[in-house]
């Protein structure tokens, strides 16, 4: 018998090169740091062995970056939301099993709180409630414990509110009934049960139920010494009206102590000072129909009702992200992170003096975390051309170059190269874009290039993207043009101002400008280009399609298309409304960017992506596109996703994702013959 002879598929040069082993790459994620400083854990998020899911776990890395990552929790559910709580046990979210009582009826039928022993050992589960614990927080010092979970209307408690979910369940019931503005958030309806804020003084103790809370994501915090608890608390009973105001109440009772708002301002991610006397808080000014809002840092006492507070940042022209205070003693010094010039360094600001120091020049940074004597930072930095990745910080010196700590994950050698790209608006303003260019490009084989226009509006393209990542189209050989135009994040109040109220003004222009600057160059061609945008990018798409034919092609996903309509089904109806105004008042912002009045010009071809779950632009608003698309007879596609939101995050989902838009670019601006992907 002859061994017949298996033809071996030659190793991709790059995850790029493979989509299977792109979604398979380690994702890191969520660093936390132990009360002493001597450990450090982070989420890493891994491809499932059956690969239709990504499973989170534990790992714990070394804060001197000497000795190799080591796994710490293995379940087929996944673990979330490290925290280490004062005694050194490492606290954690997850929906996994619980060993000691198998076969028998979990009280939770969502995630659970649990914790591993400092010593180490298995992990005991701390906390289950009827419709499982949607987050939590622990002090520095004690054993209080403060977390949030849903209660439907009427329950007293956990048995009455888990009799009413079996109640319901029995009956085949999902309808909700809803008495405010507030309906659905991103991904998922709102209710049938209301969130609630308990506190216990250990997590065997009797709850105190503090706070029946609302909005789309409520923040909250306890105090370092255990006392207080701060929360965030949507006010105002029209949708137009809503903003977040801040209550700081007692730990032990759930009395409120003081609410912390002003007019037209908002105030969200509470954070308390070393001495838990003050909060640091991130206030921003309301969007208007004149100006954009704008945020600075607001430092105001905890229990002072007299003390409005004070300004941080004054004459910082940035807005700062998630802020993080010093546990060290003495005046409050913070860390955050905000964006600025297609970067989004590190700064520490001394509340002593006000001075404000960048730690870092490049990079983008998250999840930042403070030893305890406050000498040293720890977060995860990314670039466009480098995943989230755990470094070190000195928590002083200006403009350093982090220590990188070993961690799972890392993508290898890229498939191209990064430059920027520099040009003048149309009024004198300065612009830049990222240019990620494909290996092998050059002036006697230029490349195609493909303009990606970021969502928000308000961001910036400055970090990695797992969900919109270059470097696969660049694996394939297109260059990608990543814009910052008008409206964009990181250079100033003025840039949100030149597109404020007119999307298809400067913003549009601006990202032709950096095309046209792009173009200039001798190893991309001008004559093989495409254009593809997601949110606002997707809205940017569809508005360019009526203004122009320059593209090949052009993909649209999770867009607004007709922004009249739009006004009314989104989940966030009042910022929008701040911006565009009542569409049955003032109708002329609508009527002069919305791209669905000028259908009838579009020439391009068009593939359009959507999922049903995207309660922030509605699926009606893909529909409408592609019943216009149709009727005027445009060589148009419709990707559509019943099971995703407004990001594609399930793993095949998402392989289909970049394989039909790529095979979509390729017919039109490659002339290759339209490949059908197998699964659709």
């Amino acid at each position: 018998m002859t061994d017949a002879k298996v033809e071996q598929q030659p190793t991709p040069p790059s995850p790029f090169h493979d989509l299977d082993a792109f979604l398979a790459v380690p994702r890191v994620s969520s660093l936390t740091l132990s009360p002493d400083g001597s450990r450090l854990v982070a989420v890493v998020s891994r491809l499932a062995a059956d690969g239709t899911r990504f499973r989170s776990s534990l790992w714990e890395l070394d804060p001197a970056g000497e000795r190799p990552a080591r796994r710490l929790t293995r379940s087929d559910k996944g673990e979330s939301a490290p925290a280490f709580r004062a005694d050194g046990a490492l606290l954690f979210l997850s929906g996994r099993d619980d060993p000691e009582h198998a076969g028998e009826d979990d009280k939770g039928e969502g995630a659970s709180l649990w914790a591993l022993p400092a010593e180490g050992g298995e992990a005991e589960k701390l906390l289950a409630v009827p419709g499982g614990v949607g987050g939590y927080a622990v002090p520095r010092e004690g054993s209080r414990l403060a977390w949030t979970a849903g209660r439907h209307v009427g329950a007293a408690d956990d048995e009455a509110d888990a009799a009413k979910r079996k109640a319901r369940e029995k009956a085949k019931v999902g309808a909700i009934l809803h008495e405010g503005p507030l309906v659905r958030f991103w991904d998922h309806d709102l209710g049938p049960d209301v969130p609630h804020l308990f506190t216990a003084s250990d997590a065997d103790a009797a709850a105190v139920d503090a706070a029946e809370l609302n909005g789309f994501e409520p923040e909250f915090t306890l105090s370092p010494d255990g006392s207080l608890v701060a929360y965030t608390l949507d006010t105002g009973d029209l949708p137009d009206e809503l903003r977040s105001t801040v209550v700081v109440a007692d730990a032990a009772t759930g009395k409120t102590i003081r609410q912390i708002e002003a007019p037209r301002y908002e105030f969200t991610h509470p954070v308390f000072t070393a001495d838990s006397r003050s909060l640091v808080l991130n206030r921003g000014a309301e969007s208007t129909w004149d100006a954009s809002h704008d945020f600075t840092l607001w430092l105001v006492s905890a229990t002072d009702e007299q003390d409005a507070g004070r300004d941080l940042l004054p004459g910082f022209d940035a807005w700062p992200g998630p802020h993080v205070v010093s546990p060290a003693p003495g005046a409050p010094v913070v860390f955050f992170a905000a964006d600025q010039d297609g970067r989004s360094p590190v700064f520490r600001l001394d509340t002593a003096d006000g001075s404000l120091t960048r730690l870092t020049a490049t990079g983008a940074y998250t999840d930042l975390t403070v030893s305890p004597d406050g000498s040293t930072l720890f977060a995860l930095r990314a670039t466009v051309d480098a995943p989230p990745t755990p470094v070190r910080l000195d928590a002083a010196a200006a403009d350093q170059e982090p220590a990188v700590l070993p961690a799972p994950g890392g993508v290898g050698e890229l498939p191209g190269s990064l430059a920027e790209v520099h040009t003048t608006a149309q009024d004198g303003t300065p612009l830049r874009a990222w240019l990620v260019l494909p290996d092998g490009a050059s002036a006697t084989a230029p490349a195609p290039l493909l303009l990606w226009v970021h969502g928000g509006p308000q961001m910036s393209w400055n970090a990695w993207t797992w969900r919109w990542n270059p470097w696969v189209a660049a694996a394939r050989g297109y260059a990608v043009l990543l814009p910052d135009p008008a409206l964009s994040t990181g250079y100033g109040q003025r840039m949100h101002e030149r597109g404020w109220g007119r999307w298809g003004d400067k913003p549009y222009t601006d990202v032709l400008a950096l095309t046209d600057a792009a173009l200039q160059r001798v190893d991309l061609d001008a004559s093989r280009t495409a254009m593809m945008g997601g949110s606002f990018g997707g809205y940017m798409a569809n508005w360019i399609a009526t203004q122009t034919d320059r593209f090949k092609a052009i993909v649209t996903h999770a867009s607004l298309w007709n922004l009249h309509s739009f006004s009314g089904t989104t989940d966030a109806t009042m910022y929008w409304r701040r911006h565009f105004g009542d569409p049955l008042k003032t109708t002329q912002r609508l009527d002069a960017d919305s791209p669905h009045l000028r259908a009838a010009d579009i020439r391009t071809p068009m593939l359009v992506v959507h999922g049903d779950k995207d309660y922030r632009v509605p699926i009606g608003e893909a529909l409408a596109l592609w019943t216009d698309l149709t009727r005027h007879g445009v060589p148009a596609k419709f990707l559509y996703y019943p099971d995703e939101g407004h990001w594609i995050l399930k793993p095949n989902n998402a392989k289909l994702w970049y394989t039909t838009v790529l095979n979509f670019l390729d017919h039109h601006v490659l002339g290759a013959e339209w490949v059908r992907p197998e699964l659709l």
